[in-house]
């Protein structure tokens, strides 16, 4: 469910929100009115917020935006599409524009002044330089490859686009919705929903005004995405998928009267690290991390640093957080993590061949330390404290166990 959520906001209701905009008549008499505010706002927002944050895929996905929605504007002005350039400049935009956005998609922030950032920005300035040597000195062979028959059948009756771009769509749109189930990111689904509201912009042969207003739609949803992808970096702890400990500091200043907050730290992490390597502790990290997410009674998990990690129980007094700690405790006790041969093969191979050396097999145990608001610790820094010093007697009286 968190997943679904997580996929469709906020760009699935943003383009919900523009296609009722567009679909309603007494709503669409905003329409002009937005389109002429709207694109430089959102524009030079884009711009200044990927400089600020370093977001180079944003700022590169609002100039190309940017300039093919200028380039319709002036050469193509409504359907049916215009012999020469206005067929041009639709099928060559409708054609590159998936693409180029589906491989910033795929790109790392690699900022703006470096070679590779250099390097894109002469990437996207050659395609418009390309398209018009081919459009002066080859008009008909470019028209030809821009509308090429691909697919075996004919799209439908008012459909503008050619099978070209509606095939590198759908190619692009695969390749980002993957990228989501892999990462499940903001900046994916930010991508994948940009998709969908350029190909119903250029798709269902709109006029001109809507057109614009969906491109407009496109960079809102495309800015939002990555404020909302750069807010999880900075809360959300990349190698595990736990709340961070700046979220936990947040956390801290919403709780109540009464709450319980445990330091938990993974037994002999560091000797276990030098032994198999970092590698193999971050597999340990990931699974103690997995197992902490499912924790019961309503606690919530964050990475601490390290190998140490934070619960917190809103409302819940020690008595009533005690039995959910020590089912977390069993549990990661319980699992057993194989130590895999570092020589494995990346794929896994069809066959296991005989007399294979056996894989190991160690246990992973944890030690935690509690404690809830009292009398003596009113504040949350003082509760935190707390729980460390009966994290100390846990790791005292033997480690796997836990003191309150």
């Amino acid at each position: 469910m968190k997943r679904c959520l997580s996929f469709f906001i906020p760009g699935g209701i943003l383009f919900c929100a523009a296609l009722i905009m567009v679909g309603t008549e007494a709503l669409h008499s905003l329409v002009p009115s937005i389109v002429r505010i709207a694109p430089p706002i959102i524009f030079f927002s884009a711009m200044f917020i990927g400089w600020r944050f370093n977001r180079s895929s944003l700022v590169f996905a609002a100039i190309i935006l940017a300039l093919c929605d200028r380039a319709l504007l002036i050469w193509v002005q409504g359907f049916p599409l215009s012999a020469g350039p206005p067929r041009i400049v639709y099928h060559a935009v409708a054609l590159l524009l998936p693409l180029n956005l589906m491989v910033l998609s795929l790109m790392q922030e690699r900022g703006f002044l470096t070679f590779r950032g250099i390097a894109r920005v002469a990437f996207i300035a050659s395609q418009p330089l390309i398209i018009l040597f081919f459009a002066r000195s080859h008009p008909d062979a470019l028209m030809s490859r821009l509308t090429h028959h691909a697919l075996p059948f004919s799209l439908p009756e008012g459909v503008p686009l050619s099978q070209p771009a509606l095939l590198a769509f759908c190619l692009a749109l695969a390749v980002v919705a993957l990228r989501f189930v892999k990462n499940q990111g903001a900046k994916e689904s930010g991508f994948f929903w940009v998709l969908i509201t350029l190909l119903t912009a250029l798709g269902a042969g709109l006029a001109p005004i809507d057109r614009m207003f969906f491109f407009t739609a496109s960079g809102l949803i495309l800015l939002v995405s990555l404020i909302e992808a750069s807010h999880a970096m900075a809360f959300k702890d990349e190698l595990t998928g736990l709340p961070a400990r700046r979220a936990l500091k947040e956390d801290l200043l919403k709780l109540g009267n009464r709450y319980t907050l445990a330091m938990l730290d993974i037994d002999h992490f560091k000797k276990f690290n030098d032994r198999y390597g970092h590698d193999v502790g971050d597999q340990v990290l990931r699974m103690v991390a997995a197992k902490l997410a499912e924790v019961s009674g309503g606690g919530r998990a964050f990475r601490y640093g390290g190998e140490e990690f934070t619960v917190i129980f809103p409302g819940k007094y020690a008595d009533q957080a005690h039995q959910h700690l020590e089912d977390l405790r069993r549990e990661v006790e319980s699992s057993r993590f194989v130590i895999r041969s570092r020589m494995r093969p990346r794929r896994k191979p069809k066959r296991v061949r005989s007399g294979s050396k056996p894989r190991k097999v160690v246990s992973i145990t944890v030690s935690i330390g509690m404690a809830c608001r009292d009398e003596k610790n009113t504040k949350p820094q003082s509760v935190l404290k707390a729980a460390d010093k009966a994290l100390y007697h846990a790791k005292k009286q033997g480690r796997n166990r836990l003191c309150a």
